[in-house]
């Protein structure tokens, strides 16, 4: 793993995802190495060199306190192309200290992370008039888990982390999403009932995001299932059955495709 500490010119960028008016993104690349990411494409970077670099922006939380001073206020998306709460994160606390910056000017903040590491914060979290955290989770099956998102959380652990900020107050929802294609319809009452126990008050269901590169690497992982990735009729009823099951049981559910 390449750790390389640079300086940023700018904390926080306009965002064009839905619900999103900034996105603020503490490293460049991710230790996660998700086998799955569209991030490569997105800032073109070789899938091979993926999850092997951090680029530690060591200057991002005093740039983000200048910007603050003249933004409007606007809900921050952390991350979007990166999580903020991926390994290195305990060392650098780069997330932490940006949290604490924004909490000066209290701008709502949505944090998305696939870490229960994102507990550590709930000092800060908690304060806040709106904050919500997302969990990622595209399947229940952490071993399968294991072999997409090798370097991310449990998925155990990320429900045991969502019930913690349920806890005392939190708003804390989950991007079900990618949905691993070995999911069932007939999984979806067990799965959202998890979710909802869990914390969840708000479901966005998500496929694949097929880019350059990812489809061998799915072939591979999912040879039985592998048609199922690509078949629009499958995601449509993975989303309108948890769209019903959501509606019966009075939470939100949002597609993110």
């Amino acid at each position: 793993m390449i750790i390389k500490e640079v300086k940023c010119k700018t904390a926080l960028s306009i965002s064009s995802l839905p619900g999103l008016d900034y996105s603020l993104n503490p490293y460049r690349g991710c230790q996660h190495k998700c086998a799955y990411c569209y991030v490569p494409n997105v800032l073109r970077i070789k899938r091979s060199s993926w999850g092997n670099f951090v680029d530690i922006r060591t200057n991002i939380p005093n740039v983000l306190s200048k910007e603050l001073k003249k933004k409007k206020p606007g809900i921050i998306g952390i991350s979007t192309v990166t999580d903020p709460y991926q390994p290195v994160e305990k060392k650098y606390k780069l997330t932490r200290y940006c949290l604490e910056q924004i909490l000066k000017y209290d701008f709502p903040v949505c944090i998305q992370t696939k870490s229960d590491l994102v507990t550590r914060d709930i000092d800060i979290i908690s304060k806040f008039s709106k904050a919500e955290v997302m969990f990622s989770i595209g399947t229940l099956n952490d071993i399968e888990r294991k072999y997409l998102e090798p370097y991310s959380s449990s998925i155990q652990n990320r429900l045991r982390g969502m019930s913690k900020l349920k806890s005392i107050g939190i708003e804390t929802n989950v991007f079900f999403g990618p949905v691993y294609p070995t999911i069932k319809i007939k999984d979806l009452n067990e799965i959202i009932s998890i979710f909802i126990k869990n914390g969840a008050k708000e479901i966005m269901v998500d496929k694949f995001n097929i880019k350059p590169g990812i489809w061998d690497i799915l072939k591979k992982a999912f040879p039985d299932h592998i048609n199922l990735i690509k078949d629009p009729i499958y995601f449509r009823k993975i989303f309108s059955n948890t769209k019903k099951i959501c509606e019966e049981l009075n939470i939100k559910a949002i597609s993110a495709f």
